[in-house]
């Protein structure tokens, strides 16, 4: 693994480096591929343990919509992060558009999630997260996400 900026790939420890996010909020587990810039593909493991499961549902468990949103957005968020110059920094979300929910996530399945950039531009990102289970599609949405660090420069002056 690669764990430092502009690396290829990131286990927990270079994640945890690269983004914001800690537990019980942090919904991947690694990034298996990353182009800094571009793309990265990610995985997320879902187990009886994860915190939600009990209260959705005790006896039909899944993953609830929003974490799975998340789990996308943190994908995509590794597509840009990995890049030396962001490597660490906060990060503010600013769209959801389409989310698709296809197929339920339970206990026991695994995540990988492909996330392009489509632009970056002034500190914001757009771009796609696709969510699969065993090849089939499970979750989708196109995502925006500024960097506030880099908004605060073309805030107008008072």
């Amino acid at each position: 693994m690669h764990n430092e900026p502009g690396g290829s790939s990131f286990d927990i420890k270079g994640i945890l480096k690269a983004q914001c996010n800690r537990s019980p909020m942090l919904f991947i587990d690694r990034v298996c591929e990353c182009v800094p810039g571009q793309s990265a593909r990610s995985e997320k493991n879902f187990t009886y343990n994860e915190w939600f499961f009990p209260t959705h549902y005790e006896d039909d468990p899944n993953v609830p919509g929003f974490v799975l949103v998340e789990s996308l957005t943190q994908s995509f968020l590794m597509a840009f992060l990995s890049l030396p110059e962001h490597f660490g920094s906060r990060t503010s979300f600013l769209n959801i558009k389409d989310a698709t929910f296809r197929r339920r996530v339970v206990p026991g399945d695994r995540l990988v999630i492909d996330s392009q950039i489509a632009s970056f531009k002034r500190g914001i990102a757009r771009g796609t997260s696709i969510g699969r289970v065993d090849g089939e599609l499970a979750v989708s949405a196109e995502v925006t996400i500024g960097l506030p660090k880099i908004l605060e420069q073309y805030k107008p002056k008072t």
